[in-house]
């Protein structure tokens, strides 16, 4: 589904053309303000961490925002590990916080069905049975699990009875409606073949046992489960051909990237060309990754890939992707020349100079200063705590990084105006975005790696105007991912397609939320579903929270 947002207003609209910088709100920078405590969220990830090395100690987890009780505010959930050997008394459980509206929120996760120990990688949200709430479906070692939304913070795993079978080091996951049927699918990023039994020993050092590098595994294929209907699933991953045995999936994201109207799917691979599946719109894709230029980095190397996500950051009508990679490596900023063609423009941007020196792993596009021009936040971390013996110029705990979209294609290094809070270092891996105090600008939520979450809340993008757009689909998905939204204003049209997934291992808000600098109204708002029909609305007030559904317009 496409939305669109148009604003009124010549001058402006020549200002964007003629690339002119487009300006902050007054008051100063944006800064991002560590509200955790306060907030109420008390979750620290547990690794299982023993001193044995164990791979899937270093990688996990991720987080979302999402609407869970269908209030309008966002709650949050964050997905944990567990001890090897579990220990009496001292189970852990995925963190379940239910939004109170007032800053602060609520420990649900008792008897809410997601307080089962697990060790859990990802999160995706998305309402698969089309009952109007959010399902969740978490990645885990020992097996996937979908819950399905009950209500009253209530779950109940349907993984059995759908025909999920997934203990494939699951990490990222997505919804997809990707035949267009009005039900939601899933696409699983599944990593290596690894077990206990069949861990193996690396030195980063020569001597001391550390984590090894996914090449000393074989890779496993990822999974995408076609939702049937009446709370059942198949497993089509061979037949729509996505089922590659030699990748090594750490991210996926939702991209239509040569505008037909199918929802394209994107996999960021650990040491492993990326793929890029077209859809064909008969239920199969086809892997186009090398010939559009976006499965090796320029020198034709296979990167370690872990996070990503897409949005049309210059304007062009046309989708481009962020990807996160490994230290030294940079983050890729994947422009969308049209016709099937990308080009990395990182190496010539801050994006990539400035990334050279971190590991990323959750990334996303977000206009967090609400100026109307989408900027790229990335969280890092590395993967080895004693790297800064081998490395002394490298850290385990990374500074996440922050670039403001400046208009033109160009992007600005941020991080040093975002704060002191901003900038502190952490093991960062998964990262989502959204606005769950509902003042209008875009909060970042940071999972760290055997370590606390972080809620930092943004203080000041909403000096500028904006509106936000939830959608809600009737014959397409009641989530209405897929669906692309376009808000015109004075400074032009914007759009963003509603998705599930990207960054890493995490899910970010439903709601696509613009930014309108000082337009003071949207003139339209059009939201195109999967399939092609169109609702369009007009003359709505900037700083407004909109519903839209399919086939009724505004609720």
């Amino acid at each position: 589904m496409r939305i669109r947002v148009a604003t009124a207003g010549l001058a402006s609209g020549l200002a964007v053309m003629a690339g002119v910088t487009p300006l902050m709100g007054q008051g100063g920078a944006v800064t991002f303000k560590d509200v955790t405590a306060g907030a109420g969220i008390t979750f620290i990830h547990n690794s299982g961490r023993s001193g044995k090395k164990y791979l899937p100690e270093t990688m996990g987890a991720g987080g979302a925002f999402v609407d869970l009780d269908g209030d309008g505010w966002l709650d949050v959930v964050i997905v944990n590990g567990r001890d090897w050997v579990p220990k009496a008394g001292a189970a852990s459980v995925h963190g379940l916080y239910r939004n109170n509206r007032n800053g602060t929120f609520t420990d649900v996760v008792k008897g809410s069905g997601l307080d089962q120990p697990a060790y859990g990688m990802g999160v995706a949200a998305g309402d698969v049975d089309n009952d109007g709430d959010e399902d969740l479906y978490i990645t885990a070692l020992e097996g996937d699990r979908l819950y399905r939304n009950d209500g009253a913070f209530r779950f109940t795993d349907l993984t059995r009875a759908a025909g999920i079978v997934n203990a494939n080091f699951g990490t990222s996951a997505a919804f997809v409606d990707y035949d267009r049927d009005g039900r939601l699918d899933v696409f699983v990023a599944n990593y290596v073949k690894w077990s206990e039994a069949a861990d193996k020993r690396c030195a980063l050092d020569g001597r001391n046992k550390s984590y090894c590098t996914p090449e000393v595994y074989p890779g496993v294929a990822s999974k995408l489960f076609r939702n049937l209907g009446a709370g059942r699933f198949a497993d089509v991953s061979q037949k729509a051909g996505v089922a590659n045995p030699g990748a090594k999936a750490l991210g996926v994201g939702l991209i239509d990237y040569d505008g037909d109207g199918w929802v394209d799917l994107f996999v960021a691979n650990d040491t492993q060309p990326n793929q890029l599946f077209h859809n064909n719109g008969n239920g199969t894709f086809t892997d186009t990754a090398v010939a559009a230029g976006v499965a090796f980095s320029a020198d034709g190397v296979a990167r370690g890939a872990m996070g990503v996500d897409a949005a049309d950051y210059d304007r062009s009508g046309r989708p481009h992707l962020l990807v996160s990679n490994f230290q030294n490596q940079m983050l890729a900023l994947y422009r969308n020349q049209g016709g099937g063609l990308f080009d990395d423009v990182a190496p010539a941007s801050p994006v990539g100079r400035v990334s050279m020196a971190t590991l990323g792993f959750g990334a996303f596009f977000f206009d967090y200063d609400l100026d109307g021009w989408v900027d790229v936040l990335a969280a890092n971390g590395h993967i080895e705590e004693s790297v800064t013996t081998v490395q002394p110029k490298v850290q385990f705990k990374q500074p996440p990084l922050l670039f403001r979209n400046v208009g033109k294609g160009r992007f600005e290094h941020a991080s040093p105006t975002a704060g002191p809070d901003f900038a502190m270092p952490q093991a960062g891996r998964g990262a989502a975005y959204g606005d769950y105090d509902r003042d209008g600008d875009l909060d970042v939520l940071f999972v760290n790696n055997h370590g606390p979450a972080r809620l930092l809340r943004n203080d000041g993008g909403n000096r500028n105007n904006w509106i936000s757009v939830r959608v809600s689909g009737a014959r397409a998905n009641r989530s209405g991912i897929g669906a692309v939204v376009r808000v015109t204003s004075a400074q032009g049209t914007q759009w963003q397609m509603v998705h599930s997934g990207s960054s890493y291992c995490s899910q970010s808000d439903l709601a696509v939320t613009f930014g309108l600098g000082k337009d003071a109204v949207v003139t339209s708002i059009e939201v195109e579903w999967p399939g092609g029909a169109k609702d369009t609305i007009k003359n709505v007030p900037a700083k407004t929270f909109v519903k839209i559904v399919e086939g009724k317009g505004r609720l």
